[in-house]
């Protein structure tokens, strides 16, 4: 049944991000030693947006990037959280990977998506708002009230570009579930009401973070930056940001879901080979033969034509 409220899938990129080993991958160091000498990088991860197409609704899973990252140098509000993300991250994003310019790229129209689902309010997963007016802007509570906490930017939440002109946010609370089959996740939120999209809190990452379930065949779980890639969730290998502790009880909640759901996909935001994954779903390959072929050949070419996942560079940070 839920099979048939969700139609459609597609991811679209809106950019690709360098960065550091250290930050994916974890390191004994200090942050700020890797952040500022640390000379192994990962490049080409992709900026995702996923696009479900639900039976009464079009839904996105985040907004991406917006590229005035990259061409506004006062993007960033105040000169020191400016060097620490400038070494952070190195951006590769080009004026057409706007989030709206996907979208028609992939014959949608930025007005006909219906719901975003914000799963944290990091700047490049809530960077292209602007481009769908007409959304209803999807977040949890916890991440707003964390927005609200004096200089949220620093930890990259801009709130200039979140409360902006005719946004339509909503934020959602967790109600007890039913479903014994989404053990031991005991809360959650029923997007649509038919259980065929339930939104999971899975903090660590930032305050407030969440994970997005479809009931699909195979059933997906989008993780947001809960993790960088699947296997060091699996393995318990945690990143180099977070709160660690907060992080081991949600990776660990991921964890006993896949025992439930042995072919649960897991798919983190920046993981390339995830979003392989992703596009082999049968859903994303039955979006491909009914008009989302342009995003997907896209996602596709990206992949062959950026580095592999795991590549790795030398470079002076």
């Amino acid at each position: 049944m839920t099979q048939q409220l969700i139609q459609r899938l597609a991811h679209l990129q809106t950019g690709t991000v360098d960065l550091h080993v250290q930050h994916v991958e974890g390191s004994p160091w200090n942050a700020l030693l890797w952040i500022f000498f640390g000379r192994e990088r990962i490049e080409g991860l992709p900026l995702s947006v996923c696009v479900i197409e639900h039976r009464d609704a079009l839904i996105l899973v985040d907004a991406g990037m917006a590229p005035k990252v990259v061409t506004d140098p006062e993007f960033w509000p105040d000169a020191g959280t400016r060097v620490i993300m400038n070494k952070i991250f190195r951006f590769h994003i080009e004026p057409e990977d706007a989030l709206g310019m996907q979208l028609r790229r992939a014959g949608i129209a930025p007005e006909d998506v219906d719901k975003a689902i914000i799963t944290h309010l990091h700047f490049d997963h809530a960077g292209g708002i602007a481009d769908i007016p007409g959304a209803e802007l999807i977040t949890s509570k916890e991440a707003w009230d964390h927005m609200l906490r004096p200089h949220s930017e620093r930890e990259g939440v801009l709130r200039r570009d979140i409360e902006i002109p005719g946004a339509k946010w909503r934020q959602i609370e967790y109600a007890p579930l039913e479903d014994a089959t989404l053990q031991p996740f005991t809360h959650g939120h029923d997007l649509m009401g038919d259980g065929s999209i339930v939104l999971l809190p899975t903090p660590g990452h930032l305050d407030g973070s969440l994970s997005v379930f479809l009931r699909v065949d195979p059933p997906i779980l989008f993780v947001s930056d809960l993790c960088y890639r699947t296997d060091l969730l699996m393995n318990e290998q945690f990143p180099g940001t977070g709160e660690q502790e907060v992080l081991a009880e949600s990776w660990a909640k991921v964890r006993a879901l896949t025992k439930t759901l042995p072919d649960l996909l897991i798919v983190p935001s920046h993981e390339q080979a995830a979003v392989a994954r992703l596009l082999a779903h049968p859903l994303a390959a039955q979006g491909e033969q009914n008009g989302v072929q342009t995003a997907l050949a896209a996602s596709q070419s990206q992949l062959s034509d950026e580095s592999r996942p795991h590549s790795r560079r030398r470079s002076l940070p």
